[in-house]
């Protein structure tokens, strides 16, 4: 025990600073992704997942897109990933990439601020997916990382939380355990497609095992990646209460 509680002593302050300038992600990290140019033939043909297409409305979905960088080896006259990692979104369309500026996530109304800013609780909801995203989710509540100093945890009860985080395709199978957890969360409440697969399918798109999320069930946010990296889903979250702007 002794041992254990000098080793920790040694170890010191653990916790990353968020947000900070002084974040430095791997050379490899591929994030937000820029289009240099329009001309995107050469990388739509690269991308296996259709996330990119060409000719009269050129566009890269980030929803569909699983960050391997194809496009970009293929293309790099056209396509760039920075290491952006802030890529959530309000809104399913926000995610395709033009020339234009990315719109990020807007902060909900102040009605709902005041009630989630200083305390959210979700539930994970993986429905079919491939545990990715779901470990990614599950590092944020590590000493590392720390989610709960911001006020943010998961819970394991849908009538314990004022949302869901869904990742994964949404295969047949977990439809119904998904429209259950959604309506046993009380008004008013977020919904939250964390990764690729959650957002349009991914890997699995078109698959008529999957059925993605129901209509009937509004995201208010979305998260794109293959898996989102921590960072990404930690801004989204602390983005979407209000605790960064």
């Amino acid at each position: 025990m002794i041992k254990a509680l000098i080793a920790r002593f040694r170890q010191g302050y653990r916790t990353m600073e968020f947000p900070s300038a002084d974040i430095k992600l791997p050379a490899r990290y591929l994030g937000l992704p820029k289009l240099k140019s329009l001309k995107l033939e050469a990388a739509a043909a690269a991308c296996a997942y259709g996330a990119i297409s060409a000719g009269a409305n050129p566009a890269l979905d980030l929803g569909r897109c699983v960050f391997c960088g194809a496009c970009a080896q293929a293309a790099p006259e056209a396509v760039e990933f920075t290491q952006d990692y802030r890529l959530c979104a309000s809104a399913r369309q926000n995610l395709m990439i033009t020339e234009s500026d990315f719109k990020r996530a807007e902060t909900l109304g102040a009605d709902l601020r005041r009630i989630f800013g200083r305390s959210f609780r979700l539930r994970q909801v993986s429905a079919g997916g491939c545990a990715a995203c779901e470990a990614d989710c599950n590092v944020l509540q590590t000493i590392g990382w720390d989610l709960g100093r911001f006020g943010v945890q998961f819970v394991a009860s849908p009538r314990h939380a004022d949302g869901i985080l869904v990742t994964g395709p949404v295969t047949r199978n977990m439809e119904l355990a998904l429209r259950k957890t959604y309506f046993a969360v009380s008004s008013p409440k977020v919904v939250i497609a964390c990764g690729a697969c959650a957002i349009s399918g991914g890997p699995y798109a078109g698959h008529e095992e999957c059925v993605g999320i129901p209509e009937d069930i509004p995201v208010d946010l979305y998260i794109p990646g293959c898996p989102p990296h921590p960072l990404t889903i930690l801004d989204a979250i602390l983005r979407l209460i209000g605790r960064i702007p």
